[in-house]
């Protein structure tokens, strides 16, 4: 069983009134990478401020290892931070920036033990070799990793790191992702990330809290945030999203448009009213016989590994992701398997989302897609 080594409860943030982080409940595990992940005002950075002691609470406690540290300076936490600026020092080379925290230890280290710890540290971040080098002549991606062995030289039990990869190219963005998560598991500690980058969260993270408005909206492996998401807000912030009105007729049955479709989802109220999500790449297009819904391209981008194309029926428009191309002004129809209708519970958030679609009232005129095909008629699907 994992062991819990921090926990915020109950804490409450506000500058001048403002409320910027309202009653976070939350357990982070020893040896766990967790991304605090949402858009910018969101109140993840001032969540992990209050871990590193940066800032107090205004009210709640923030516990390391069962003890409370409300009132412990940054400096006596096992915790290190690496920013988005990584303020190394230009005129000290690759050992010495590596090597400053460690000059500064008291009792002193000798200079065996610090050459040592920073040679092991800089073979971790895989700078073996670059000691002498000066800070200014390396890459983006270099800089970072060496931010990163100064931080981790001083062997912290966590590591705080905020937007770290905010200031490189993409494709140093996409290495950085791999090597952090085997930098994090080379050193066998907490790490806990900052970003408002979904594609980093889900490719780096073992747990992953979704943050808008000062609260957290949800906590979960990244295969659970994506797939099921818990309202409007996760279902569109984490991936691309069809976002649709909805009532849950019955267990396993969930009516759309005013039809029914087959789900997985239970544990709802008969007829309830809820929001339902379906991933574009859960869409299948099909001839338009064959169709639970037909529609018309309306356009088509080619993504390289895929195609992103909208569909509008009759109004309502869809993404939908596929390696099939369908040219823009062409009939299609549509089937999506039960396990690709994900329902949430309406929320604050419900009718804010679904860049690609809003109800409409046309779609009374459709089928109903829990017929078999040989129920329908061709000219139910007629536009």
């Amino acid at each position: 069983m994992a062991k819990e080594l921090i926990r915020l409860s109950g804490c409450t943030m506000a500058f001048d009134g403002e409320v910027v982080l309202n009653n976070i409940e939350l357990s982070i595990n020893d040896k766990e990478f967790l991304t605090l992940l949402g858009p910018s005002g969101c109140g993840k950075t001032t969540t992990l401020r209050i871990i590193g002691g940066f800032q107090k609470p205004t009210s709640g406690d923030v516990f390391f290892d069962g003890v409370r540290i409300n009132d412990v300076p940054p400096h006596k936490r096992s915790v290190n931070t690496v920013f988005q600026k990584y303020a190394l020092f230009t005129h000290l080379d690759v050992f010495e920036n590596v090597a400053f925290g460690l000059r500064m230890l008291k009792p002193a280290l000798s200079k065996g033990e610090i050459s040592a710890r920073v040679l092991e540290m800089l073979e971790i971040v895989s700078l073996k070799g670059f000691e002498r080098r000066e800070v200014i002549s390396l890459s983006g991606g270099q800089q970072q990793r060496v931010a990163i062995a100064r931080a981790l030289v001083l062997r912290p039990k966590v590591l705080l790191l905020d937007e770290p990869l905010g200031a490189l190219d993409l494709r140093l963005r996409k290495d950085m992702q791999n090597e952090l998560k085997r930098i994090q598991q080379a050193m066998d500690i907490t790490f806990i990330y900052v970003t408002h980058d979904q594609e980093e969260a889900l490719a780096m993270s073992d747990t992953v809290v979704v943050m808008d408005g000062g609260v957290i909206q949800q906590i979960g492996t990244p295969e659970d945030i994506y797939n099921e998401p818990k309202n409007a807000f996760v279902a569109d912030f984490i991936g691309e999203s069809n976002i649709v009105d909805g009532i849950m007729k019955q267990d396993g049955v969930v009516e759309i448009f005013g039809r029914e479709f087959k789900c997985l989802d239970a544990g709802f109220e008969p007829n309830e009213p809820v929001d339902v999500v379906i991933r574009p790449e859960d869409v299948d297009i099909v001839a338009t016989k064959d169709g639970m819904l037909t529609g018309t391209v309306t356009n088509v981008t080619f993504k390289g590994m895929q195609y992103d194309i909208i569909v509008d029926f009759k109004g309502f428009k869809w993404l939908i992701q596929t390696t099939d191309i369908s040219p823009a002004g062409a009939k299609i129809g549509i089937h999506i398997e039960p396990d690709g209708i994900h329902i949430m519970k309406k929320s604050d958030y419900s009718g804010m989302f679904g860049d690609y679609s809003s109800y409409s009232a046309e779609y009374d005129d459709l089928e109903d897609a829990s017929l078999e095909p040989e129920e329908e008629t061709a000219g139910d699907y007629d536009e």
